[in-house]
């Protein structure tokens, strides 16, 4: 089995420069998914800094109104010198409540940058799967050429 048809990969966020601010990243629809994973590419991170993934879900195409966003599923790190410089958060939801889910990733005390934020859409209804247009190009490769 190869993963990239049965997948679709979407870039969610792009970087952010080192803050200590929320980042939502762009809604999803899982209308023909069955679960989705978020991971936060992380830089720079400043010593105490803490990092919180967090999926939401929601019934509209929004990252607050018209219902209640409802969180589904978090990641937490607090950072020491070192241990979260080029690293990654995740956090994989599986069979959402809610038809719409996005990631919010919030940095406080201390500065974080961000490389991005990818979400990987799986178990798909319907493939082969397309890429979101965020992904500029996408390969598969049988076996391995020395």
């Amino acid at each position: 089995m190869q993963l990239t048809n049965d997948v679709k990969i979407t870039v969610v966020s792009p970087a952010a420069a080192a803050a200590q601010t929320a980042i939502n990243s762009s809604v999803l629809d899982m209308s023909g998914y069955e679960g989705v994973m978020f991971i936060a590419l992380l830089g720079d991170v400043t010593t105490t800094s803490i990092l919180t993934l967090t999926a939401k879900g929601n019934t509209a195409n929004s990252v607050s109104s018209p219902s209640p966003v409802t969180q589904k599923a978090t990641a937490a790190f607090t950072a020491d010198a070192t241990s979260a410089d080029s690293k990654a958060l995740v956090v994989d939801v599986y069979k959402p409540a809610m038809q719409y889910i996005f990631a919010n990733l919030t940095r406080t005390v201390a500065d974080a940058i961000v490389g991005g934020i990818i979400a990987i859409q799986y178990n798909a209804n319907n493939k082969p799967t397309t890429n979101d247009a965020s992904v500029i190009a996408s390969a598969l490769g049988l076996g391995v050429v020395a």
